[in-house]
């Protein structure tokens, strides 16, 4: 059977262009109230509805929502996943899109989160809200060891800032992380910025640089490790997967992010979906069904290996 082939430049491509990226206005009150509302339906319309249960909690006034798959479920093993959105948008309903995929890939278990959302609450509330969950999946008994982090754009960001910030503390880190476009370098001046311009149907530079203005503090580095996880340390990184598509803005922070990776000595893949774009695998698409399955033999790499 033919791949389908994604042709970026087909009316459809151009429409979801249209709809995603926004211009330098896009933190205005009403174009986030407008784009928060369009995450919620996302999530209720994109989300499987197959295969998972789900189960809303709180960890003090965190929502939460846990993901259980149905069938090869291994209680051993959970995955905490921070959603993407600029760190201006998205929720537990669009966090379900991917969660789900998550959970029936790999047998585990997800937990996603509401985070605080910038400019509301700017740096460094949504990690702080990371570490929260992690804490909270520490005191009901797992370990370091048993747990895997993802995330997709921002919040990949936010992942890779927390186990950073847990490696730090002389903590013992998570198994492994999963990565979907993440925003590793908030300095915006990679090559890829240009390269991809055109061809980028989600993303514009005017958009990155909206929602991370919005979300740093005043006076602070845009290269500080904290923000830009890129320039921070990798000394004992878990082993990680990067999954990035070719036509993206944000390419090279996925293939920069590698390369720090594997000249500290750690073990870091990326996987390039040629025809791909920012996150992909939110679309009901073959090549997002691909991905996951890449996603699954990763995990039964590092996890069943022994």
């Amino acid at each position: 059977m033919a791949l389908l082939k994604i042709n970026l430049s087909d009316p459809l491509m151009k429409a979801l262009k249209a709809v995603n990226s926004i211009s330098g206005v896009s933190v205005t009150e009403e174009d986030l109230k407008r784009q928060r509302a369009a995450m919620v339906l996302a999530g209720k319309l994109a989300a499987p509805t197959g295969g998972v249960e789900t189960e809303q909690f709180k960890v003090g006034k965190i929502l939460c929502e846990r993901i259980i798959p149905d069938l090869a479920r291994n209680p051993k093993y959970l995955i905490l996943y921070a959603h993407g959105g600029g760190y201006t948008t998205g929720g537990i309903d669009y966090a379900r899109i991917i969660g789900a995929k998550l959970a029936t890939a790999t047998g585990f278990e997800v937990i996603t989160f509401d985070y605080r959302l910038a400019p509301e609450n700017r740096f460094p509330a949504p990690v702080d809200d990371g570490m929260t969950i992690w804490d909270y999946i520490m005191m009901k008994g797992y370990g370091g060891s048993q747990v895997l982090l993802a995330g997709d754009s921002a919040g990949g960001n936010l992942v890779l800032c927390m186990t950073q910030r847990i490696l730090a503390k002389k903590r013992k880190g998570p198994r492994a992380l999963i990565l979907f476009s993440p925003w590793t370098d908030m300095t915006a001046v990679s090559e890829s910025y240009q390269t991809y311009k055109e061809k980028d149907p989600i993303l514009t530079y005017e958009y990155i640089c909206a929602v991370r203005d919005v979300y740093v503090e005043e006076g602070m580095e845009l290269s500080d490790p904290k923000l830009s996880p890129l320039f921070g340390s990798f000394k004992n990184f878990p082993p990680t997967l990067v999954q990035v598509g070719k036509n993206e803005v944000l390419y090279d922070d996925s293939a920069n992010l590698v390369k720090k990776i594997q000249k500290a000595g750690g073990k870091a893949l990326l996987d390039v979906e040629k025809d791909g774009w920012h996150v992909y695998q939110h679309a009901p698409l073959p090549m997002a069904n691909r991905a996951m399955k890449r996603v699954s033999d990763f995990v039964s790499e590092e996890i069943y290996k022994y």
